[in-house]
């Protein structure tokens, strides 16, 4: 009788154990986990939404102009190539690796663009089609150096960025420049077309329903595994906070001309971005290799492979950018890709909570980074600053983001070790 006793009052221990588990699921539970996740050092997306409450504060004072709804619409037009080029260099991040040459990469797609559109008269889903390819032919040489020879990433991109750089003056000529055609479709995506209202609001909407049905449906399966879950107050709470706010964005941005399509693929792209980082075997290995490389080839992961497939992925993404970026200016100039454009588009990259360590980022890091990055340009330009006030400024950001970065690592690491 006392063996029984003693038997089953671990047990009991463990029933309490677990009701009190799900039970802290609920709004109080996620509050309380949250704060012990910031003390921890998983600030998430914290010092970014600080940031752009920051910034738009401080602009919105200095100038009004900042906030206004055509501004930020604009805004939202000049970040989408940005942001496709950050959002190539979050998957080579994830790895601890580094591509220096994202810029120049996105300059040769523009001109490759301009030359095979303009030029040589090819459709253009066909011009878009051959950048895209050669930027994954330069992501494949990449990968290969970097698996074949262990050559730094850092070493194999600065050379792709000067390579880059003189076959993007080579196809542009002595000319320096191609004017695309400013009544094509391509341009007025670049520079006109805005999302009926109807469309946008059930965009806002989307993402709200579809993470009440994933946490209904993730919820219903762990139940049934007999796993504790979050609780649908939680979720639904969630989905409410993040519709409210994307439907004031669109009906503000709607009071003047509304939200740029060209805005809108970048999102899509990211939205199916995200799902493949998490949702997907490649996803997780990404992690996995990033964390630790060593450990994640014990357990069966194909390192090499995975590589080689983070730099195409970066290089296709940045040759997008540059499409991108030429759409926007209806040019394919010398001056594409160069500047402050490697700049942007890691420091959004790491701003938006990618680390530049490895193991740890999303592809939202990408779209939140961009909104800060263009946020500093549009507001310096709205003053009147001069570009290397703006580039101090913009390098002072990335600094401090990587500082944060680098104290929340220090941080996880001696709770992980307590």
């Amino acid at each position: 009788m006392d063996q029984a006793n003693k038997t089953s009052a671990p047990a009991a221990q463990l029933d309490r154990a677990d009701t009190r588990v799900r039970h802290d699921e609920g709004i109080g539970g996620w509050l309380r986990s949250f704060y012990d996740r910031v003390r921890s050092g998983d600030l998430g997306m914290i010092p970014v939404i600080v940031g752009l409450l920051l910034i738009s504060a401080v602009f919105s004072t200095l100038n009004p102009v900042f906030l206004a709804p055509n501004n930020l619409t604009n805004m939202l037009f000049d970040a989408a190539a940005v942001g496709l080029i950050a959002l190539g260099i979050v998957f080579v991040l994830l790895l601890g690796e580094i591509d220096l040459s994202i810029g120049s990469m996105s300059g040769l797609a523009s001109a490759l663009l301009g030359v095979m559109w303009v030029q040589f008269g090819y459709p253009v889903p066909v011009a878009i089609a051959g950048a895209i390819a050669a930027g994954a032919i330069m992501g494949l040489i990449y990968g290969f150096l970097r698996n074949r020879f262990e050559m730094p990433s850092f070493v194999a991109t600065l050379a792709g960025l000067l390579a880059l750089l003189g076959m993007q003056l080579y196809i542009l000529g002595p000319t320096g420049s191609i004017n695309l055609p400013f009544t094509s479709g391509m341009v007025r995506f670049g520079q006109i077309y805005i999302m009926p209202m109807w469309f946008s609001y059930a965009l806002a909407v989307l993402p709200g329903l579809l993470m009440i049905w994933t946490g209904h449906r993730t919820r219903q399966q762990r139940a049934a595994a007999n796993l504790s879950s979050t609780s649908m107050s939680v979720v639904i709470l969630k989905a409410v906070l993040l519709s409210a706010a994307l439907l004031f964005a669109v009906w503000y941005l709607g009071k003047g001309r509304g939200v740029p399509w060209m805005f809108g693929v970048f999102v899509a792209f990211v939205v199916v971005m995200d799902y493949a980082l998490r949702r997907t075997k490649w996803g997780r290995s990404l992690f996995a290799v990033g964390g630790n490389a060593e450990a994640a080839r014990r357990s069966g992961i194909n390192v090499k492979r995975v590589r080689l497939t983070a730099f195409v992925v970066c290089s296709s993404f940045a040759a997008l950018g540059g499409v991108f970026a030429a759409s926007r200016l209806a040019s394919s100039s010398q001056q594409a890709g160069t500047g402050d454009v490697n700049l942007n588009a890691i420091a959004a990259a790491v701003i938006g909570g990618t680390s530049l360590f490895g193991g740890r980022g999303s592809a939202w890091s990408a779209l939140l980074g961009v909104l800060v990055i263009q946020a500093i340009s549009n507001g310096l330009t709205l003053l009147n600053l001069s570009s290397s006030l703006r580039y101090m400024i913009t390098g002072a950001v990335l600094a401090i983001a990587v500082i944060v970065d680098s104290l929340a690592r220090r941080s996880r690491a001696s709770h992980g070790r307590a």
